[in-house]
């Protein structure tokens, strides 16, 4: 037998296993590295995260990855360069970490890793159906385990896919199997590049939980300040704060179809751009508002979207109790906050880590929770999860 797939066998059949999750989305702003402790499997599940931080990106890596990202037309040789390079730097940064918090290679059992998304492709967003839904994101898992000598499973979405989903979003499997409470229904809202939430009724409903996109969280205002303002980002929303709403824009962002799709969907940058900005200033007229107005628009625009979207959820909930638990780097973002906070009202909204999780840790766990899945679980574990295939995900590298 492969001394690799014995000690692969081996892993499996502990009660616990330790594995490092990695998370880099499409807000370019690192690479989050979530060191985890899980044992057992399914709803019998339980994650701790004993180390966590983010590698934060080069101004190098972002205009690396800009060159092809959510781009229809890009060079290929860039293209395929860029899958091993950034394996090999996510690779890198593991073990920085890893030196860091005091842990040898030969104490991690696995790397699950996500990758960068540089273009998601479902036939809903593109209207094209002479090819399956399709997405990708790079950042090579051989390349990984190479570099750390750490057996890696990546590639997570495309079993989705071939089992007939669009890849994303997949935090409700781990949502699911770690956060579904008795009596309490809860939204649990992640606010990246794209905001989107996992809805999980209480047990006691006996209603599925699902999870959707629901529109932008950061990406439009992170690629406006970036062009405008040569920053990566609205640094704690000052300037969507001292700007004024733009009614007629904001109702051109809200206007497109994709608003008006039944949940659970998907979307990413391909839609939600400059592009898409500017073309509604063109049609209201509006190309002369101030950079400050502009993103106390698009910041209304993400909150608006959020906002709409869960209260469309709220007739599912019946009589339950409701909350509202936030993560991802819009949550860092008083303005967005506040907006959301305002917009559902009776609702109570809080930060991840009150349901015993770091909110920034969050998305690199729950794929370390889904490379646990792949190897100690079964499929069936995540058939209560609507419009969603019931899959174990990932493919898994060998160091050797």
């Amino acid at each position: 037998m492969n001394p690799w797939i014995e000690k692969l066998y081996a892993i499996a059949g502990r009660k616990q296993r330790v594995i490092v999750g990695l998370m880099s989305g499409t807000s370019l702003d690192g690479l989050d590295i979530a060191l985890c402790h899980i044992t057992g499997e399914g709803l019998h599940t339980e994650l701790s995260v004993t180390h966590f931080d983010t590698k934060p990106y080069t101004d190098e890596f972002r205009s690396r990855i800009r060159e092809i990202f959510a781009k229809r037309t890009v060079d290929q040789q860039v293209l395929s360069g860029l899958h091993a390079w950034v394996g090999q730097v996510h690779g890198t940064f593991v073990n920085e970490m890893l030196q860091e918090w005091g842990k040898s290679p030969g104490e991690i059992d696995l790397i699950a890793s996500h990758g960068q998304t540089v273009f998601h492709a479902p036939q809903s967003l593109t209207g094209n159906t002479d090819y399956p839904n399709s997405t990708l994101q790079i950042g090579d898992g051989d390349q990984l385990a190479v570099t750390t000598g750490i057996i890696t499973v990546s590639d997570f979405r495309q079993k989705h896919i071939a089992a007939g989903g669009e890849g994303a979003p997949l935090a409700a499997y781990g949502d699911y199997l770690l956060f579904t409470a008795k009596t309490e229904t809860r939204i649990l809202l992640n606010i990246g590049g794209i905001a989107n939430f996992t809805f999980l009724p209480a047990a006691a409903s006996r209603k599925p939980c699902f999870a959707t996109d629901v529109g932008p969280g950061n990406t439009l205002m992170n690629q406006y300040m970036q062009m405008r303002m040569g920053r990566e980002m609205d640094e704690d929303g000052r300037l969507a704060a001292a700007g004024t709403v733009c009614p007629p824009l904001l109702k051109a962002l809200l206007s497109p179809d994709f608003f008006a799709l039944p949940f659970p969907k998907t979307t990413g940058p391909e839609l939600f751009n400059l592009d898409y900005l500017f073309d509604a200033q063109k049609a209201t007229g509006t190309t002369g508002l101030t950079e400050s107005d502009v993103m106390a628009t698009l910041c209304a625009f993400s909150a608006t979207a959020i906002v709409d979207a869960i209260r469309q959820t709220l007739s599912e909930a019946g009589n339950l109790l409701t909350r509202v638990y936030v993560s991802g780097g819009g949550l860092h973002n008083p303005a967005l906050m506040r907006r959301i906070k305002t917009g559902l009202g009776e609702l109570t909204v809080s930060p991840f880590n009150e349901l015993g999780l770091l909110p920034d840790a969050k998305e690199a766990a729950l794929f370390a929770l889904l490379a646990n899945e792949t190897l100690a679980g079964n499929a069936a574990n995540a058939k209560a999860i609507a419009n969603a295939p019931a899959v174990c995900m990932g493919k898994i590298s060998f160091p050797e």
